[in-house]
């Protein structure tokens, strides 16, 4: 929903460095790991300290690599190949979670009452890709839902961000809004291809 008004724009402005970088020798995959290595180690880094808003500033900067990988990919002659397309996906996986065990260690060390919550969102932001992972091992088209990774990590990073600035309630409210979302999609994935395997 999100990414189908922001990554038009966003692509249209990054396009000529990605042709730099695919001139002077820099494959899409290194900068999906360069991306992803950043951050993974802002998020447990800066989280578990509590420096919310700086670590959510350069996690967002770190995040903008898997637009521009893409954009890569596609103004390379060979394209998106299937080894840089599992690659993208299973490190997508791996930053995302790192958002959230950040957090999670930082609340777990006030013995914060909202862990449960971020648990939840956490669980459900694995199960959403999976069921559409396994449904399409299936045959079966599965990319539905009320809440795709661009509008989850949205709102996790827009929560957490302003929890670090102060702005009261901001987290809980994020995360209880990411939490019912993420069961929402994963019962409306699960109904997708329940529907589709009784046709």
């Amino acid at each position: 929903m999100i990414s189908s008004f922001l990554k038009p724009s966003i692509t249209r402005v990054i396009t000529p460095a990605a042709q730099g970088a695919l001139k002077v020798g820099i494959t899409p995959d290194a900068v999906t790991v360069i991306g992803a290595v950043g951050v993974i180690s802002s998020a447990l880094y800066f989280y578990p300290s509590g420096r919310y808003f700086l670590g959510t500033i350069i996690i967002c900067v770190f995040a903008l690599s898997d637009l521009f990988d893409g954009t890569m990919a596609r103004l390379s002659q060979k394209g998106a190949s299937k080894w840089g397309s599992f690659l993208d996906s299973t490190i997508d996986r791996m930053a995302d979670a790192s958002i959230f065990i950040g957090l999670t260690l930082s609340l777990a060390r006030e013995n914060d009452s909202l862990l449960p919550v971020v648990l939840l969102a956490l669980v459900t932001g694995i199960l959403i890709p999976y069921i559409r992972a396994k449904a399409e091992s299936l045959n079966i088209a599965c990319s539905g839902g009320i809440a795709e990774r661009t509008e989850r990590v949205v709102i996790a990073l827009t929560a957490i961000g302003l929890e670090g600035l102060g702005v009261p309630f901001a987290l809980p409210v994020g995360m209880w809004i990411l939490s019912i979302l993420g069961v929402v999609t994963v019962v409306q994935r699960v109904v997708i291809v329940r529907n589709a395997t009784k046709r």
